[in-house]
């Protein structure tokens, strides 16, 4: 696992032992960031389920403004602050360890870009959809990127969210949610 490309251009990653961790392929992470690449400039963004914190360090590295990462586990929080560290981006990112649905509920900030990969089958991206539409954390012409089973049937949101497209790489499915005006 490696930083595609950006100012920590081929910088490996540390990864979280044992298979709790399910970290998003390289040829998948390169397909997302094809497709949002004109939309993480100066932006911020929420890695919600940061896991190693590979999405999130991404978009640092290709200029994101800045990148909030969220992890129940201990473990998970530390891994992400070493690749941070080890990567030169610790200074743009914020680190929470704690459950996603209390870190949304307390939420008092707008993102403009959002990964959401939790755990496949478990119910919790239907419900970190549901709750980001509610509390209404996107910026104008955000977008929320979600990483689910290809097989899994997400939901439609209350405008002014949209689902968009679905890209499909095996098993994986990535599916785009935009916020309109």
């Amino acid at each position: 696992m490696r930083v595609i490309t950006g100012i920590a251009r081929g910088r490996k990653l540390k990864e979280l032992p044992g298979l709790e961790t399910r970290p998003t392929t390289d040829k998948v992470k390169e397909s997302v960031f094809n497709i949002v690449q004109f939309d993480i400039e100066g932006r911020r963004v929420l890695d919600l389920f940061g896991g190693t914190g590979q999405m999130g360090i991404e978009a640092l590295s290709r200029g994101a403004a800045a990148c909030t990462f969220v992890d129940v586990r201990k473990e998970a929080a530390g891994v992400i602050r070493a690749n941070l560290e080890h990567t030169g981006l610790a200074g743009l990112a914020k680190v929470v360890q704690g459950d996603y649905l209390a870190f949304l509920t307390g939420c008092r900030e707008k993102f403009d870009l959002i990964f959401l990969d939790p755990p496949y089958g478990t119910g919790m991206l239907e419900k970190a959809l549901e709750m980001i539409a509610k509390i209404d954390i996107v910026t104008e012409h955000g977008i929320i990127v979600c990483e689910s089973a290809a097989e899994a049937a997400l939901p439609e949101l209350a405008p002014p969210y949209q689902k968009g497209r679905d890209y499909r790489y095996g098993k994986i499915k990535i599916t785009l949610y935009h916020r309109a005006v």
